[in-house]
């Protein structure tokens, strides 16, 4: 697998259910409202797509199809033309770029900047790519098993890594600044125990895919599988968090911010 360290034997049928994961995830995230009915048929036409090229072409099918990237290059489809190296680089990459602030909602931009700086391994495009998959931007959302807020961390994690961030007398989940910033705390936790691992040569792969791997399945289950394990679960996490790389980082041009306003300063979502 080439950005996850445990997927290389993924084969095509595991990849056309990654592709139900990232679009549930995605459809009703930074596009949304605008996009969710145009997903279910993408979903369709993604899954034959993945399985046939593989699940790496994924980002770029789903902005070729929603008209941000004109992968004919011709700008016949009203999408700007943009260089599909630089999302298939964005996915690649470690996630420590620039961010592309506009992207970001505006409430929550400088918390997710100064989660994005808790430590040298975990960069901001990670964590607002983590909260797009996560929650969708809402921070008064439960999840099962008792995850709250914004980042969704399991209970006792928010528990060992939440503070009263805003200085508001109260520590709690469902505060957006709380959450964000545990978040960042428990990412930063999670990628210094990857990296020792990777040092004793008890796990083998891309660091911040383990570590990835690690918030949504465990720490124990990354080191039982020496990687990356080969779950649905496990797999499709990371796939879904790269697959927000290019949305959020700035090295992607996706065009003037008037001709796509969702890449303009984003208010926070209504949780009503």
């Amino acid at each position: 697998m080439g950005a996850s360290g445990g997927g290389e034997g993924e084969s095509s049928s595991d990849a056309g259910k990654n592709t139900v994961y990232i679009a549930a995830g995605i459809g009703t995230g930074a596009f949304g409202c605008l996009i969710a009915p145009l997903l279910f048929l993408l979903l369709l036409a993604g899954t034959i797509v993945v399985c046939a090229l593989g699940w790496i072409f994924w980002p770029i099918v789903l902005l070729c199809e929603i008209g941000i990237l004109d992968c004919d290059g011709g700008g016949g489809g009203g999408g700007s033309a943009v260089d599909t190296d630089q999302v298939v680089a964005a996915f690649n990459s470690d996630g420590k770029g620039a961010l592309k602030e506009g992207a970001v909602p505006v409430d929550y931009l400088s918390r997710i900047q100064d989660a994005g700086v808790e430590c040298k391994q975990i960069g901001a495009i990670v964590i607002v790519s983590q909260i797009q998959l996560e929650s969708q931007f809402n921070p008064k959302l439960v999840g099962p098993d008792g995850k709250e807020g914004i980042s969704q961390l399991p209970p006792d994690k928010f528990k060992e890594f939440g503070k009263d961030d805003d200085d508001n007398d109260k520590t709690s989940a469902l505060d957006a600044a709380d959450s964000i910033m545990a978040q960042g705390r428990y990412m930063c936790s999670l990628a210094k125990e990857i990296d020792t691992l990777i040092a004793n040569n008890e796990v083998a792969g891309n660091s911040l895919d383990m570590t990835l791997a690690a918030y949504t399945v465990g720490l124990d289950a990354v080191k039982q599988a020496k990687g990356v394990p080969k779950t649905d679960k496990a797999q499709s996490y990371v796939i879904g968090v790269r697959s927000s790389f290019a949305l959020y980082s700035e090295s992607v041009d996706l065009g003037d911010d008037e001709e796509y306003p969702s890449l303009s300063p984003r208010p926070t979502p209504s949780t009503t």
